[in-house]
């Protein structure tokens, strides 16, 4: 029984009240969380190849990707994955730790290259170093507040779009989101996990309507501007949330969530469902993660975030360039190459080496190097 649940006179407990899956749980080991943020971070940078770059040639990209959708997926593997990490630490503390050490060493790590390495490339050349505004800028997206200050001086100008990297604008959503989860796990524990779940999410649900009625009804895309900032986001965050709580009653019937979802979805690119659709997506993302198992694909590290933080640059480059503006295939292949390099750089140079030794990444590495090693002496010729 968990912790905040109680009996009834009769001794049951309500039906709707269950205990999250064990932490060694093959439902939660054997996962494809790891390959979903890859295929989200990708779709990002795609999306991003064209709307940066506005070569018609590439426009397919936004016909048959969501970069929209991406992002709400991501936000959804957050809420199930955060809240679980926050349940599973020692201390708020240790929870803490884990998340600074997962996503601060490789922001700062981007944030800081491009300050120092792009004005060399901008109109300005060394004199963009000594500005206020790349001073703005670094102390601006150091800290999460990219909105600020989102151009360097002299760099990008002649591109379509100025900024520097504009995919950072969620990471201070993420952020916000860690800051919140001790508060709403606090809550849990006070008032119950439901109705609070519930609440937030329908608080969530209800910023974005009423925001995105007053952009109808001014013409002011302000307004739409706002209700994709936080609280809009935290809709996709609580609905990971209730996955990861609930999942024993998922469990029960998977492909019945999951065609109830798939009809939610259908119906609502014809009639809006604003209040389903958030948790119609987390169970289609949560049900491929967890019960549609493909294979580890984190096992020589997990690129998803150096692809996501890296991307947006690498496009400005090579639009400022204008080297491959009439050979779009070329564009997009040396942007895959060169973001996956970056992205694989990131990992072993930056990322891994901030992660705690109980990090299932590293964990990973260390049984498959001990595989080797037994494999290795298996095959070695007798002495």
């Amino acid at each position: 029984m968990s912790y905040h649940e109680s009996a009834d006179s009769n001794g049951k407990l309500p039906e709707l009240e269950h205990d999250v899956l064990p932490y060694d749980s093959p439902r939660l080991t054997r996962n494809n969380f790891d390959l979903l943020r890859l295929l989200f971070a990708a779709t990002v940078c795609l999306v991003h190849a064209y709307d940066l770059s506005g070569y018609p040639q590439l426009a397919w990209l936004a016909r048959v990707l969501s970069p929209a959708s991406a992002l709400k997926g991501f936000f959804v593997v957050s809420g199930f994955l955060v809240f679980m990490s926050f349940e599973r630490s020692s201390s708020l503390a240790s929870y803490a730790r884990k998340r600074i050490r997962r996503i601060y060493p490789a922001y700062f790590t981007v944030v800081m290259l491009c300050a120092v390495a792009l004005p060399a490339v901008g109109s300005q050349g060394v004199g963009g170093y000594f500005s206020l505004d790349w001073g703005k800028y670094v102390l601006a997206n150091l800290f999460f507040l990219n909105f600020l200050q989102p151009g360097l001086p002299g760099v990008f100008e002649s591109n379509p779009l100025a900024a520097v990297n504009g995919a950072l604008w969620t990471l201070k959503i993420e952020v916000m989101f860690y800051l919140m989860v001790p508060f709403l796990v606090f809550l849990f524990r006070r008032f119950a996990r439901l109705p609070v779940l519930v609440l937030t999410y329908g608080l969530s649900v209800a910023y974005v309507g009423l925001l995105t009625a007053a952009a109808e009804r001014t013409g002011s895309g302000i307004y739409l501007e706002l209700a994709r900032q936080l609280p809009g986001q935290l809709s996709y965050f609580m609905a990971g949330a209730f996955l990861y709580y609930f999942l024993p009653l998922f469990e029960r019937r998977p492909v019945w969530f999951l065609l109830a979802a798939a009809l939610v979805l259908a119906v609502h690119t014809i009639f809006p469902l604003p209040l389903l659709e958030p948790l119609a997506l987390a169970t289609v993302v949560v049900f491929c993660a967890l019960f549609l198992y493909v294979g580890n694909f984190a096992k020589y590290g997990d690129f998803s975030y150096g692809i996501y933080i890296i991307h947006f640059p690498v496009i400005q480059l090579l639009v400022q360039g204008g080297w491959l503006r009439d050979r779009p295939g070329l564009f997009l292949a040396t942007l895959i190459l060169l973001t996956g390099m970056g992205a694989v750089a990131m990992w072993h140079l930056v990322e891994k080496r901030f992660l705690l030794r109980s990090s299932h990444y590293l964990a990973g590495e260390s049984l498959a190097a001990a595989r080797t090693d037994l494999a290795t002496d298996q095959n070695a010729p007798l002495r």
